[in-house]
């Protein structure tokens, strides 16, 4: 099959592919840097260099295409509003799909989707989910990953500054994650799986509570008796803003955060949960965490 993959130097469009060029698929990889051209050659697909905001490119790249795997890159700092900057992109993915005449998406939102409120930047996802589906004649496929195992990276500045975990979230609450990895092989199944008209797929890897979490890595940093401490929304809030994040990220992280916490953002998830876990589990990612935590 010709599949465009956006975002293909990734972590979740890397490994995805690879994959399919290792299946023998044609595989045209887009990225914005012209620089990047030969790093997406040794991956042994064709570079398509230019913008996901410009229509006319995409529609051109996406041109008999047999499945178009779609997603938009968490520009948090770089975008005054990153929900609206999912929507703007959403729209052009909608023109250049319905230019070129595609007639299969695979899309890569995020669980917590399904809700028009009080997810912070998951609307963004939302948003998108809406516009695609206004394709009346495309058959479109929703991936909503869970919590991405690397966003505890952004743990590692309090931790080394406090000793501590500091979140509105966590604590004795579970909660779902997933490896990058597990994403491109859920991505890669169904491509090469018979297209349905509209599907949505969970896929998470592992399910732990902030404490056992904070245990665990605790002892892979030398830290053992590190604690996860939740914290109030407003004390959140006021961390962000502290160490120089723009209100309105502030806000939508507190409100993304808050609704893992009380379940809201994984409820159709645990309705529709995956009968099998990704591979990639917590104890593997524990060496990405400790390489992170001493680089």
């Amino acid at each position: 099959m010709k599949i465009v993959v956006t975002g293909c130097l990734g972590n979740i469009g890397k490994p995805l592919t690879l994959d399919l060029v290792q299946k023998g698929h044609q595989v045209i990889g887009i990225n914005y840097n012209i620089e990047k051209q030969s790093d997406i050659e040794v991956l042994g697909a064709t570079a398509a260099i230019g913008s996901i905001e410009d229509v006319e490119f995409l529609s051109a790249t996406f041109a008999g295409a047999d499945v178009v795997y779609t997603m938009i890159p968490p520009n948090y700092f770089a975008e005054p509003d990153i929900r609206e900057y999912y929507r703007k992109v959403g729209d052009k993915y909608f023109q250049a799909i319905k230019q070129a005449k595609v007639k299969r998406i695979i899309n890569l939102s995020s669980y917590g989707a399904h809700l028009e409120k009080g997810t912070g930047n998951i609307l963004g996802a939302h948003y998108v989910e809406n516009s695609l589906n206004q394709l009346s004649d495309v058959d479109i496929t929703h991936i909503r990953p869970t919590y991405f195992y690397y966003n505890l990276f952004n743990l590692i500045p309090v931790i080394k500054t406090t000793g501590s975990i500091y979140a509105n979230y966590g604590g004795d609450k579970k909660f779902e994650m997933v490896s990058p990895i597990d994403i491109a092989s859920a991505i890669a199944e169904e491509i090469e799986s018979a297209p349905v008209h509209r599907k949505v797929r969970y896929v998470s890897s592992d399910e732990l509570t902030g404490n056992e979490i904070a245990s665990v890595l605790g002892e892979a940093i030398g830290k053992p008796d590190l604690k996860w401490v939740v914290v109030s929304d407003e004390d959140a809030l006021k961390g962000y803003m502290d160490i120089g994040f723009p209100e309105l990220l502030s806000k939508n992280l507190v409100e993304m955060f808050s609704s893992i916490q009380t379940g809201k953002l994984a409820e159709d998830y645990r309705l529709n949960k995956p009968e099998v876990l990704g591979k990639i589990k917590f104890t593997t990612f524990i060496k990405d965490f400790h390489t992170a935590y001493n680089s």
